[in-house]
């Protein structure tokens, strides 16, 4: 619980390193509506592709070449999306970066460095996507004991790929060496970040009450115009608190690598206690 409570602190500090470059904030933005632009492209077709399929009289031979193209699409798509994500992700730690060096980041700035890292952002956005695509798939087919063991390997992996951005964009690192540089760093310190993610969680957790709140009594008031009133300004609420807490997420995974790799608090974090967070074995 005190390294929760500390990663919590260190969250309040991400905030204040926030505060500086609030636009950041927009960067995760981005990401979502691009995502979302990605997977209306591929996965539209690929469901007007399979419903076609449905209405395919078999005597075509088209029963296996239609479903076929079908999952290429979402396949295309799911994988198009993971890059995106992975981009701005990368741009958000280019900023964060940038501030923690004595720099004025912006959202162009950020985006730039993210670009001259495409090399190592793209094929590790297409590998930790693929992965996880894979494990999903076996989850689905698993049962009991199978699911659970599939559920450790997918905390496993995220855990040991935690700070594999930041080697790639801080460090120039391409996504194999990106991957090392990540377990190696897990091998060498404690702390852990998954302490971050329950910390960070609850954060967002608290952030996202009072939009839930809001749409609940609008719904429960049964008068439409509440109701509407209620969802919308509920669930922009909710999209400000997730781009809000990415973007945070983005600035402690920096700041992280930064200690991590250096045994020096990055500039904001100066007064911060990393050191519970990656502790030297």
């Amino acid at each position: 619980m005190g390294r929760i409570r500390n990663t919590i602190e260190l969250a309040k500090t991400s905030w204040g390193v926030l505060q500086k470059d609030r636009e950041l904030i927009a960067l995760p933005v981005i990401g979502f509506v691009l995502t979302l632009i990605v997977v209306a492209v591929f996965f539209i077709p690929g469901l007007l592709i399979a419903d076609l399929g449905s209405e395919t009289d078999a005597a075509l031979g088209e029963e296996e070449a239609i479903p076929a193209a079908s999952g290429l699409l979402f396949l295309l798509g799911a994988l198009g999306a993971g890059v995106v994500s992975i981009f701005f992700s990368g741009a958000v730690i280019a900023g964060a970066h940038e501030r923690m060096s004595g720099g004025d980041p912006t959202i162009g700035s950020s985006i730039r460095k993210a670009v001259q890292r495409i090399p190592g952002l793209v094929p590790w956005a297409l590998l930790t996507t693929t992965v996880g695509l894979i494990i999903s798939a076996l989850r689905e087919r698993a049962e009991g004991l199978g699911r659970f063991l599939l559920g450790g390997i997918e905390l496993a992996w995220d855990v040991t790929t935690y700070l594999t951005v930041p080697a790639i964009i801080i460090d120039g690192q391409g996504p194999i060496g990106g991957l090392r540089e990540s377990a190696g760093l897990l091998k060498r310190t404690w702390g852990e970040n998954l302490a971050s993610r329950v910390g960070f969680g609850i954060v967002g957790f608290v952030a996202a009450l009072p939009a839930v709140a809001l749409i609940a009594v609008a719904v429960a008031s049964g008068v439409d115009a509440f109701v509407v009133a209620g969802v919308l300004l509920g669930g922009l609420w909710l999209a400000l608190v997730v781009a809000v807490m990415s973007t945070l997420g983005g600035i402690f995974k920096t700041a992280l690598y930064l200690y991590a790799t250096t045994g020096q608090s990055p500039e904001g974090f100066e007064r911060a206690d990393l050191g519970a967070t990656f502790t030297r074995r």
